[in-house]
């Protein structure tokens, strides 16, 4: 759509932080218009008592502060994901704070969580009625003396409008904040969430799923103690993966440098060997949301070639502009056609051998 691509355009011309900003107004303001796509059936995906339209959906990280789910679901996103949020607002770390690789399609990070807190989220999602899978993805404030007790807030504060929670352990940016992936901290960290999350089925009488969101920058050990720890839990599902501090491979020699995590589409490959390998750890049960480098309807497809039941995106869209998803969702149905599949679905795990055999 044409809109789509002078939007993208005009954002280049400026700075990454304010062009986020100004995608922000842009979609808060209705400037740019709904995508209408026919349903399509085959693309329907159920997982955790939830049926998305279609498997793509957009990462946490754009929408904050749950600012414009809705707009971003008439993007053609069969589901969104606000966040992360920490309890208090939190400015972040010090700017300049996102950098584009743009000869590599990249974008390295290091904003630290910066958001406006649980309350203003809590009440724009309130206000808000939306037509739709919004996720809540939740975190801990970079100074809080209890991170796990963060992330139980979290579920309790959001419980009554999160259509799924995602607890975020694996930003780079925030310092500490992977060592919850650890074996201990991790079992910790679950039965603290999940009891808060049972707690609150209870008191509503509906069970909101609970992900967890892990790095790409794990040893096969860090691997096994996730997944021990993952089917020891009723954990509802993973997403694999966030950022990565991987520099391998980048032509942008100059930006490369910049610290924070790397997104985009050098962080494919690696995001996909570790979604396979942790597929194959947990067996064919536990959801699985493939996240890095979906670029296309091809590396979407990929994606759940190599394990993943659903996808999301964030960094590509910079460069592909916000008709991405519909284009991978259009695509979608195309390759469907071609290989005369019924269901998405029937083509999870077709890869899944030839990507959990690579080497990390």
């Amino acid at each position: 759509m044409p809109i789509f691509d002078l939007a993208r355009n005009a954002l280049f011309l400026l700075d990454p932080e304010t062009a986020h900003g100004a995608s922000i107004a842009a979609l808060r303001s209705g400037l740019l218009p709904s995508v209408h796509l026919p349903p399509d059936p085959r693309l329907r995906v159920s997982l955790g008592g939830l049926e998305f339209p279609n498997p793509v959906g957009l990462a946490a990280g754009y929408d904050k502060n749950a600012e414009v789910p809705g707009a971003i679901l008439r993007l053609g996103f069969g589901f969104t994901e606000v966040g992360t949020v920490t309890p208090k607002p939190q400015d972040g770390n010090p700017k300049p704070r996102i950098f584009r690789l743009t000869r590599d399609e990249a974008v390295i990070n290091r904003l630290g969580f910066n958001n406006e807190g649980h309350e203003a989220a809590l009440a724009r999602l309130l206000a808000t009625k939306i037509q739709g899978i919004v996720g809540v993805n939740i975190g801990a404030n970079k100074d809080s003396e209890d991170r796990i007790g963060d992330y139980v807030l979290g579920i309790r504060r959001f419980y009554d409008v999160a259509r799924y929670f995602t607890a975020n352990i694996s930003s780079p940016n925030t310092p500490g904040l992977r060592d919850l992936q650890a074996r201990e901290s991790l079992s910790a960290l679950l039965s603290a969430v999940l009891a808060t999350r049972d707690e609150e089925a209870a008191r509503t009488g509906k069970t909101v799923p609970v992900l967890l969101k892990i790095a790409p920058d794990l040893t096969e050990e860090g691997m096994d103690d996730i997944a021990a720890e993952a089917l020891a839990h009723p954990l509802d599902g993973l997403i694999v993966s966030n950022t990565t501090l991987s520099r391998d491979g980048l032509r942008d020699e100059a930006q490369s440098r910049e610290t924070g995590g790397l997104s985009g589409k050098p962080l494919f490959s690696r995001s996909t060997t570790v979604l396979a390998k942790m597929r194959k750890r947990v067996g064919p049960n536990l959801p699985i949301i493939g996240v890095g480098g979906v670029s296309s309807a091809k590396t979407a497809l990929e994606k759940i070639r190599a394990g993943a039941d659903l996808v999301q995106l964030y960094s590509c869209m910079v460069y592909r502009g916000p008709g991405l998803a519909a284009d991978i969702v259009r695509g979608l149905g195309a390759e469907l056609d071609r290989l005369d599949v019924r269901s998405v679905t029937e083509l999870r795990d077709t890869s899944l051998d030839a990507w959990a055999s690579r080497p990390l």
